[in-house]
């Protein structure tokens, strides 16, 4: 798979006229080599991965993470460096991008000291964004990452189920995102045991569970506390940074009601999901990513409330791929994508969101997160 996925690439610097690319986003790293894991820039340490448009692909990462790398990465050679030891990993590059004539970055994803140092390397009208080609390779995905794509799902709805049964009156949120984790991770080690031979993958949920509560509930993005939850309060449950199955992401959230809700939220709630309904309306291939979102926000702003955020955004080996369900956004939807689309309505006091991930079919889509979502279906 990461053999191909890289001969492809190469191919298609070629065609772009890129001699050679020089890629630092360690989701892209994995996507092309398979190797994940290492401590990136935020440690010091960077690792680059070094693809001309033929020949031998270098893997430039950490000593430390020498045997990770060997184990994982399917890369022409590897070249380790270490911290304090000659030029650390700046020792490669030069010959690198030596008589290249054209060299691609990821503008958005190389960290600032590697960056200056390719600008001292490179004359800047000899640079390029690769970014373009790769958000076009990864746009549409395999039948493996599909068959990713549909695990994640079952570890997400495994996740919702149990936040879903640990909340309650009188329970501390952290409670909940204790529950989902356990049970996401179970899940996901049930499927990797079944499924796959991969030793070193970790079934671990990680990232802070989304939730908020009672008064936070407009607080979008809130991790669980130490908040005590009490009766007739709205509770949003969002695992959109913890599914992460084999590091394929999904979008996947839920409002709930620890009683009978207050029916002015209820209002609010029922206009979120008819958008998501009218988004998922909407969605098929052949139309463009913006009009999935104009449909959304349609029912949203007809119903007097104020033009949303995003629809919902591509996933996969990144928690943001493209293209994204927003005005702007043109591309046409193909089958192969996966979108989490959303539907969201925020008052001053309350916010309600309901989300969900797809895989766009030949004729339509198929539904990864499976709970429901009815005002009745989500009182607890």
């Amino acid at each position: 798979m990461f053999t191909e996925r890289m001969s492809r690439f190469q191919a298609k610097l070629a065609e772009a006229g890129i001699d050679v690319a020089l890629i630092t986003d360690d989701d892209n790293v994995y996507y092309l080599t398979g190797y994940y894991d290492y401590l990136h820039m935020e440690f010091g340490r960077p690792t680059i991965l070094v693809v001309p448009k033929d020949g031998e692909t270098l893997l430039i990462t950490p000593t430390i993470d020498l045997n990770s790398a060997e184990a994982a990465a399917r890369v022409g050679r590897i070249a380790a460096w270490n911290d304090g030891m000659g030029n650390e990993w700046r020792e490669e590059l030069p010959g690198a991008v030596r008589n290249a004539a054209s060299v691609a970055i990821e503008p958005g994803h190389m960290p600032p000291p590697v960056r200056a140092y390719v600008k001292d390397l490179v004359a800047a009208e000899n640079i390029t964004s690769v970014t373009p080609i790769l958000n076009q390779m990864r746009m549409i995905k395999s039948p493996q990452e599909l068959q990713l794509a549909r695990h994640a799902g079952e570890v997400a709805t495994a996740m919702m189920n149990a936040g879903r049964a640990a909340i309650g009156d009188g329970v501390a949120e952290f409670e909940v995102a204790i529950a989902t984790s356990q049970a996401g991770t179970r899940k996901a080690a049930e499927l990797l045991a079944a499924h796959y031979d991969d030793g070193d993958m970790s079934p671990n949920t990680h990232f802070l569970q989304i939730m908020a509560s009672g008064k936070d509930i407009i607080k979008t993005h809130h991790r669980a506390s130490t908040r005590i939850m009490r009766r007739g309060e709205p509770v949003f449950l969002c695992f959109c940074g913890m599914t992460n199955f084999h590091r394929f992401k999904l979008g996947f959230d839920r409002t709930f009601w620890i009683g009978e809700p207050d029916p002015e939220q209820a209002k609010v709630y029922e206009v979120a999901v008819a958008s998501q309904k009218a988004a998922l309306e909407a969605l098929r291939p052949g139309v463009t990513a913006e009009s999935v979102h104009a449909a959304y926000a349609e029912v949203i702003q007809g119903a007097g409330y104020e033009y949303p955020f995003r629809c919902g955004r591509a996933t996969g080996f990144s928690f943001l791929e493209a293209p994204q369900l927003v005005t702007g956004d043109t591309t046409i939807i193909q089958p192969g994508m996966v979108l989490a689309v959303d539907g969201s309505v925020s008052v001053e006091t309350f916010r309600a969101q309901v989300g969900d991930s797809f895989i766009i079919t030949e004729d339509g889509w198929e539904q990864l997160t499976q709970h429901p979502k009815s005002v009745e279906e989500v009182i607890l």
